[in-house]
């Protein structure tokens, strides 16, 4: 009898811990989605900024511009958060790789988002999961099934529908961010082989120095052209923007559980479809939204396979 009691007392302490439990993690995944909204957010209106700047300076200048500021952005957090940045964790093989993976990804796309609309080269960009799925096969090794590779087919004919081949053949910048985007799911696998002990903040302070140089490179090559206080602005502005994505994208990560908050990623293609509209007046046609709802159900899939499969 004794011992029935007690049982009769833990158990609603274990069901009132495990519900304090269950509510604090769903307060954690809300947190951490909202934080990657935010952060899906500061990235398109960083992508909408540079656009508009790309209007009156050549390209690379304007990377290059942007690139720096970012950098000094990023090394003040890093001053202020006390992180140490040691030459040997910059210069490590895997951080130098991801961090030149990521220089070329990047000027990649933000030449073609000059020439695309907003909403197309967001949409596009968001094929890095099915190219990251696909890649881990012959990179690491790892084992796609069918399913697998049904959703990695249907979110490519997705992205055909997106770039719209015509009887002229296919958007040369379209390819090009389609390229970039490939260089991204590169970047990500590139990643995984970096130490764990290496701050998640002089990776991106590595990332922004390759992308100010591999541009300043380039710049040299295209030439300057004067600019004045709006360009100067417009920039500044997206050195901020693109710096707080950053940040709330790693503090998204890490407040909740992943599953949960990754597929909220896909927010970034409303904020550009809203741009895109507010901004140039650009509205998706019809096999575009079809496409982008496949894309969108690809990604969402292999995501839930993949938390599925761990």
């Amino acid at each position: 009898m004794a011992g029935a009691a007690c049982a009769a007392a833990i158990i609603p302490a274990v069901s009132a811990t495990s519900s304090v439990e269950s509510t604090a993690a769903q307060r954690a995944n809300r947190r951490g989605i909202r934080l990657l909204i935010a952060a899906m957010a500061c990235f398109v209106i960083n992508d909408a900024l540079v656009k508009l700047a790309s209007a009156s300076m050549p390209a690379a200048q304007l990377i290059f511009l942007r690139g720096v500021m970012a950098a000094l952005l990023v090394f003040a957090v890093v001053r202020a958060s006390g992180v140490r940045l040691r030459r040997a964790e910059l210069g490590q093989r895997w951080v130098v790789w991801r961090s030149a993976i990521d220089a070329v990804a990047s000027m990649l796309f933000l030449v073609s988002l000059f020439h695309l609309p907003i909403a197309n080269a967001t949409a596009i960009s968001m094929a890095a999961p099915l190219f990251l799925v696909a890649l881990a096969v012959p990179i690491l090794g790892e084992r796609v099934d069918a399913r697998r590779w049904t959703a990695i087919a249907v979110g490519f004919a997705g992205v055909l529908l997106v770039i719209r081949p015509s009887a002229d053949g296919f958007d040369a910048f379209a390819l090009l961010c389609l390229a970039a985007t490939l260089m991204h799911a590169l970047r990500d696998l590139a990643k995984r082989r970096i130490p764990a002990g290496i701050p998640s903040l002089a990776v991106t302070f590595a990332t922004a120095c390759a992308v100010a140089l591999l541009a300043g490179l380039m710049s040299l090559i295209e030439g300057w052209r004067p600019f004045g206080l709006r360009e100067s602005a417009l920039l500044a502005g997206a050195a901020v923007f693109l710096a707080a994505g950053y940040q709330l994208i790693v503090l998204s990560t890490r407040a909740g559980d992943l599953s949960a908050i990754a597929p909220f990623r896909y927010t970034g293609l409303l904020w550009a479809l809203l741009l895109g509209w507010v901004i140039w007046g650009d509205v998706p046609g019809a096999l575009a939204w079809v496409g982008t709802a496949m894309l969108i159900s690809a990604g969402l899939y292999l995501m839930r396979r993949e938390h599925g499969r761990r």
